[in-house]
């Protein structure tokens, strides 16, 4: 469908993708919630920390909420001091070598009493991750018009999933048989996994960093930087409170994002924990998820060239309501349990993607032609990472207080429903014409 040969700058954003995704894949969905599941797994996988017991994905998703909301935070001084020095790209590479230096760290976690070592780096890759992405997606109006930010953005999640899954291929090859390759065992050959992550993504983002424009220097905010970005981002949520259908689509995105990124997070831990599969059946389905997402992404930007964003999204999230209910059903003595997670993945894999980058996409084209489009992404990052931090947070705890899994899952399908009701609110024809008026 996309054949469009793409300008230097733009295939080289998209690129990014390709370099960062293996973090996503690897260290944060797919190999090490296993292997940490794995080193905890003594003691029926109880953690000690702060005098008290924890099961070890309880602590795993408290650990992931602290991530986010250590990010959410940080993200207006950062966004601040990017748009008033003109230092994006600087920031976009600082967040980069940050996660890519801890994934490689975690090759050092061996044993159990090295968990909170292994946690604190796992936060500080999340933050690299999802700092990075704050300045990579701000990119997308400035190097695009708004007729191409879905097909650019379907192609950077393209190429982040087909990235990601030849290096997870690789890893889990050596994982199946280390010793063919130099390991002493699986244990061995899965450390040096998070490894390859941190060589993959640093090396490929120097082409991103050699070609993305270099942004110019305002000298705004001369007052303080750190505080300029907590005022930027206060503007930025006056003006958004003005644009109501934008504060619509903000409410639905928070609820559906709650859901989303709670099941790409916790997906592998609830296959080994609840459904007690083996290791390289969770491997595969996330394997699975790639490929049907890369085939997503593409397929749910031909549907919003035809139906328009919103009605794509809102087939979207309530297919995202199906898979939530059907998760709540798969029952570990079903004879028959790995491939229905394996066809529930292959659905995940197929929604995943379409509502990644249809959700940024709508985003870029909906927010008021500005200069700073550092801060209006910075809002809408701080948007996902407080879902992000309510969805992990809400996961654990009901974990904690049900010592089940399935219970969360069910929970996640009453956001999604929720978001289909601010969506349907939106109308993108009447954001178009206060945008073309710039809001007055």
């Amino acid at each position: 469908m996309y054949r469009r040969k793409l300008p230097k700058e733009q295939w080289t954003w998209a690129f990014y993708d390709w370099a960062n995704s293996v973090y996503s894949l690897v260290i944060g969905t797919a190999i090490f919630p296993i292997y940490f599941a794995s080193v905890t797994s003594a003691g029926n996988g109880a953690v000690q920390f702060l005098g008290r017991t924890f099961a070890n994905s309880e602590i795993y998703s408290y650990s992931l909420s602290l991530s986010f909301l250590l990010v959410a935070i940080v993200s207006p001084i950062l966004s601040g001091i990017a748009d008033s020095t003109g230092s994006k790209k600087k920031f976009l590479q600082f967040f980069c070598y940050l996660g890519a230096l801890s994934s490689t760290a975690l090759y050092f976690f061996t044993s159990e009493n090295q968990v909170i070592a292994a946690l604190a780096l796992s936060i500080l890759a999340s933050i690299g991750f999802w700092g990075s992405i704050v300045f990579y997606n701000s990119y997308l109006p400035e190097i695009a018009p708004p007729e191409q930010h879905d097909e650019l953005s379907a192609r950077g999640y393209s190429l982040g999933y087909l990235g990601s899954s030849l290096l997870l291929i690789i890893n889990l090859i050596t994982i199946t048989y280390p010793e063919t390759f130099g390991f002493k065992n699986a244990a061995h050959s899965t450390r040096f996994s998070f490894l390859t992550v941190g060589i993959w993504w640093a090396g490929f983002a120097q082409i991103t960093f050699k070609y993305l424009p270099k942004t110019h220097r305002t000298n705004r905010f001369r007052r303080g930087y750190l505080v300029s970005g907590y005022i930027r981002i206060r503007q930025v949520f006056k003006q958004i409170m003005r644009m109501p259908y934008v504060k619509l689509y903000l409410f639905s995105f928070f609820l559906f994002s709650v859901g989303v990124q709670t099941i790409i997070l916790i997906a592998t831990l609830f296959g080994s924990q609840e459904l007690k599969l083996e290791s390289n059946q969770l491997i595969l389905t996330i394997l699975l998820i790639q490929f049907f997402g890369i085939a997503g992404a593409q397929l749910f930007a031909f549907i919003s060239s035809k139906v328009g964003n919103i009605r794509a999204l809102m087939v979207n999230v309530s297919i995202w309501i199906t898979v939530s209910t059907m998760a709540y059903f798969l029952d570990a003595n079903d004879a028959y349990v790995m491939y229905k997670f394996f066809a529930l993945g292959s659905t995940v894999g197929l929604i995943m993607g379409g509502i990644q980058s249809l959700a940024r996409s709508t985003y870029s084209k909906m927010i008021p032609p500005t200069e700073n489009t550092v801060s209006f992404f910075s809002f809408y990052d701080i948007t996902e990472k407080i879902a992000i931090v309510v969805g992990t947070f809400l996961y654990g705890a009901i974990i904690g207080i049900t010592g089940s899994m399935k219970s969360s899952a069910l929970m996640l399908a009453v956001f999604f429903l929720l978001a289909i009701i601010f969506l349907s609110g939106v109308k993108m024809r009447e954001v178009r014409k206060k945008k073309a008026s710039r809001y007055i």
